[in-house]
């Protein structure tokens, strides 16, 4: 009686509104309630007056209420079944001092009636299918999870038809419900939602709408709360009215749950039925990261270089503040490309998921799907990244395999159609002045520019790097020196080099080769690490020697590349310097001195040289091996040589030639003993040689 007492109260109460702590004190007590009545009639009339109380809806703030009634049904299944667990009475006996789990959970789903939308069925539902996913929850019967599965898959497609109907807060509780329990259902149960409804509403409740991302204006809206202090550092308070939104966003139950929101997206995408709805997607995740990187490029943050924030940014602001507003951005980012993995996958036949790190394939048109839609959808995954390269470019490209992935397969298909893979570049070539833009963004945006290049050199006509490669990569061989830039600067020689690489651009390097190779030793060792100047060295030789058309018009090219970098060993310095490194590049590299470097460099460029030149300079080289003053180094240079040697790098024939000098021509002598080399001549006819001269 006193369970059907407060019942009573209870109800009253909840049919006047009231006020956010009144609603959250009624939603606790209706919670108890429903794990203590012991009449299936009163469950159900509960349950059914929840999901339609004033108490409850009317005046709630964004998904508040819908959040909270999806926790009641959740906290009261879960306390329900710890009721059972800890019961001393056996199942008979149970049954008499109160409802059985499974009559419990019926009763409270007939609460789910006409008398409420849909959409609040799927609160329901989803709250009591959350407490299966609980370890204490897996002993209940199959059948009644499944039974329960199919009531939410139900009530989701019922809540998707009539969706047009319903107002903003209706609409974003689908996807919010649906976050919550995409793991929870079975895949039977998943393959019968309506993903061509699901697809554009998920799309819009993440990204777009008030209770989402809402299009990156929060980056807008927060600059006018950035101010410069007494210190003339600049500083974002965490006590301003744009970091409290920042707050609502991040603690909001559509972002908490944006992970597993962001793999229903990519479900939805791999079984939608409408190839429209693949590109219309493609086209969202284009528009929502273009508005977030101009709110970005808008805001004072961005004039800000990454190296340069304990300079101007306050420390309470880089501690506690831009935390929170990085990690939004953080898992934005990751959200975006788990989408667009999927919708790579759904045009390249090979569903969501993607292979791992390091295993990427060439992808080549297969199907109807990808011949007629991969072109576009790779295109505008490329734009998407590069929207988001001031999010990316922060923690590093590679900082996690998915992202690897969309890049290189956009990369792959768009190389498979050079029309629209020179019409992409021509349209984020960006700023065409000769000078470094002075903002980080647009550097940024460069940078993206530099690194996509080097992918399309290959696919490309030489009209298209003189115009478009050059130019850009040119301006950054001269900024070494700045270490915001030196990713840039890398970035730079990596396109020179991929453009002089490719066999279609023999007129480029020609034109270009000379005043190339005059910048990299200019920019040796203070600009450029050892491990970036040997095998800028190592790619040239590789490009002048044979069969290179190059070669034929100058066939001494390659070899006096190596006597530049020859004559600089004796004049080199032998103290060990360390490696030049980029932001985010890693590369881990032992401290080398530049006359070590130069050596070496000389080494790796060994393979690549024709017969008669291999001939020459593999004396050369121990000469020069011979000339490195320390000995801690000579050894790492000895070991490289022989490695060169032995290992494989060489052809049958040049492996010939090695072992013929090794043996017969006493390599082996001066690389182990360092002793002189014999000089081969010329002598007149008739002469001593050095050893029977007295």
């Amino acid at each position: 009686m006193a369970t059907d007492r407060s019942l009573a109260t209870l109800l009253r109460a909840l049919q006047s509104p009231s006020s956010e702590e009144d609603a959250s004190r009624l939603l606790g007590s209706a919670t108890v309630l429903l794990t203590l009545l012991s009449n299936p009639l009163n469950i159900t009339l509960l349950t059914s007056q929840l999901l339609t109380a004033p108490a409850i809806w009317v005046g709630a703030e964004g998904l508040l209420a819908e959040y909270r009634i999806l926790g009641v049904f959740n906290s009261a299944s879960l306390e329900k079944t710890s009721q059972e667990k800890t019961s001393q009475f056996p199942a008979r006996a149970r049954a008499r001092e109160g409802l059985g789990k499974e009559a419990w959970l019926k009763a409270v789903v007939q609460g789910a009636d006409e008398k409420s939308p849909r959409w609040k069925h799927m609160l329901v539902i989803g709250g009591l299918l959350l407490s299966f996913g609980n370890h204490d929850c897996k002993g209940h019967p199959k059948s009644l999870r499944k039974t329960l599965e199919s009531a939410m898959v139900k009530a989701t497609n019922l809540a998707l038809q009539g969706v047009k109907a319903v107002e903003d807060s209706s609409r974003a509780s689908i996807p919010m419900t649906l976050g919550y329990v995409f793991d929870v259902l079975g895949a039977a149960a998943k393959s019968r939602l309506q993903h061509d409804l699901l697809l554009p509403i998920l799309v819009e409740t993440m990204l777009f709408s008030k209770f989402g991302l809402r299009w990156g204006y929060f980056l807008g809206i927060m600059d006018v709360d950035i101010v410069q202090d007494v210190n003339r550092k600049f500083g974002w308070s965490s006590n301003c009215s744009s970091y409290s939104q920042m707050q609502y966003i991040a603690s909001g139950p559509v972002f908490s749950s944006f992970g597993a929101l962001a793999r229903l997206v990519a479900f939805c995408i791999s079984n939608v039925k409408g190839e429209n709805l693949v590109s219309k997607t493609s086209e969202d995740l284009v528009a929502f990261s273009r508005s977030l990187g101009v709110q970005w490029q808008q805001n004072k943050l961005s004039e800000v270089d990454i190296t340069e924030e304990h300079l101007y940014l306050n420390e309470d602001s880089m501690r506690k503040s831009l935390r929170l507003l990085w990690r939004i951005l953080k898992s934005t980012l990751f959200a975006v490309v788990i989408m667009e993995t999927s919708l790579l996958g759904r045009v390249t036949g090979n569903g969501v998921k993607a292979p791992n790190h390091g295993d990427i394939r060439l992808i080549q048109p297969n199907n109807a799907l990808l011949t007629s839609i991969a072109p576009l959808v790779a295109t505008l995954a490329l734009h998407t990244l590069r929207n988001l390269s001031f999010i990316s470019f922060r923690h590093g490209q590679n900082a996690f395999s998915q992202y690897d992935y969309v890049y290189l397969s956009s990369v792959d298909i768009l190389s498979s159609y050079p029309a629209q893979a020179e019409a992409f570049l021509q349209g984020i070539q960006g700023h065409r002045s000769s000078n470094v833009p002075e903002h980080p963004h647009e550097r940024c945006n460069d940078l993206f520019f530099l690194n996509a290049a080097e992918h399309f050199a290959l696919c490309l006509p030489n009209s298209t790097a003189d115009e478009l490669f050059i130019p850009t990569a040119s301006q950054y061989l001269r900024v070494g020196s700045d270490r915001r830039l030196l990713e840039s600067f890398e970035a730079a020689h990596s396109v020179l080099l991929a453009v002089f690489s490719c066999p279609q651009n023999y007129e480029l390097v020609t034109k270009y080769l000379p005043d190339y190779i005059t910048t990299i030793f200019a920019a040796f060792p203070q600009e450029l690490s050892s491990r970036q100047f040997r095998l800028a060295i190592k790619t040239l030789v590789r490009i002048t020697a044979p069969p290179s058309l190059i070669s034929e018009t100058q066939p001494i090219l390659s070899s006096t590349i190596l006597e530049m970098v020859s004559l600089r060993v004796k004049e080199a310095s032998s103290e060990h310097i360390l490696p030049v490194s980029s932001h985010g590049a890693g590369h881990t590299e032992s401290a080398l001195s530049d006359q070590a470097t130069l050596v070496l460099t000389l080494m790796d460029s060994l393979p690549f040289l024709s017969i008669t030149d291999l001939q020459e300079w593999l004396s050369l080289t121990a000469k020069s091996l011979n000339s490195v003053r320390d000995l801690m180094t000579v050894k790492e240079c000895k070991r490289r040589f022989w490695e060169v040697l032995s290992n494989g790098e060489m052809d049958v024939a040049r492996a010939q030639i090695c072992v013929q000098w090794w043996n017969m021509k006493e390599g082996r002598r001066s690389v182990i003993h360092g002793e002189p080399l014999m000089d081969d001549g010329p002598f007149m006819s008739g002469a001593l040689g050095e050893i029977s001269k007295l």
